[in-house]
């Protein structure tokens, strides 16, 4: 009886605490969170362990994948962490899951040298695998991103070329101007 009343006692005590959940960020030298949608529930702590390279846990939406929550509110963010080939000690990060209703969407905002969300470097938790909103979906968008600002970059490239241009054709045309009037002078 005694040991009942115990148990009984610290049900509501153990329920308090959320289960650990570990992510691997960029192991094995991959862009790659692991695993890469998880379920959790309200009070679950996500920790993520940096394992390699530079690499962040941002919060984004479903419809801006590569690209830092602004809106109902700023999203979390972990910063950077760098993490030396040989290092013995890895850096974590975490936040302690809220609600568990509604899917939470991740990138690592690293561009240097490649878009590593680009690459799909997504995250998600409590995304539902078979719902128009899945971490494959939400991870094929991100990828799709980076085809996008690729050919933002290009038509940058070609708008400054263009630019450039014109204004090398004006110079000469103002020469050209120049030297004719001083030709009937």
């Amino acid at each position: 009886m005694r040991f009942s009343l115990a148990v009984a006692a610290l049900a509501p005590v153990l329920s308090v605490y959320g289960a650990n959940i570990l992510v691997q960020v960029g192991a094995g030298g991959q862009l790659a969170f692991s695993p890469t949608n998880i379920t959790a529930n309200v009070g679950d702590v996500v920790a993520f362990q940096f394992q390699g390279k530079n690499h962040s846990v941002t919060q984004s939406t479903f419809a801006d994948p590569c690209a830092l929550m602004t809106t109902p509110a700023v999203g979390i963010n972990s910063g950077f962490q760098p993490v030396a080939a040989n290092a013995t000690e890895l850096p974590e990060w975490s936040f302690t899951v809220n609600n568990a209703s509604t899917p939470l969407w991740f990138f690592c905002a690293q561009t240097n040298p490649i878009s590593h969300c680009g690459q799909g470097m997504v995250f998600s938790v409590n995304a539902n695998p078979t719902s128009a909103k899945s971490f494959a979906v939400y991870q094929a968008a991100a990828i799709a991103s980076n085809g996008a600002a690729a050919a933002a970059s290009a038509a940058g490239s070609v708008a400054s070329s263009v630019v450039s241009d014109a204004g090398s054709v004006a110079s000469a045309v103002g020469e050209y101007r120049g030297v004719m009037l001083e030709c009937f002078r």
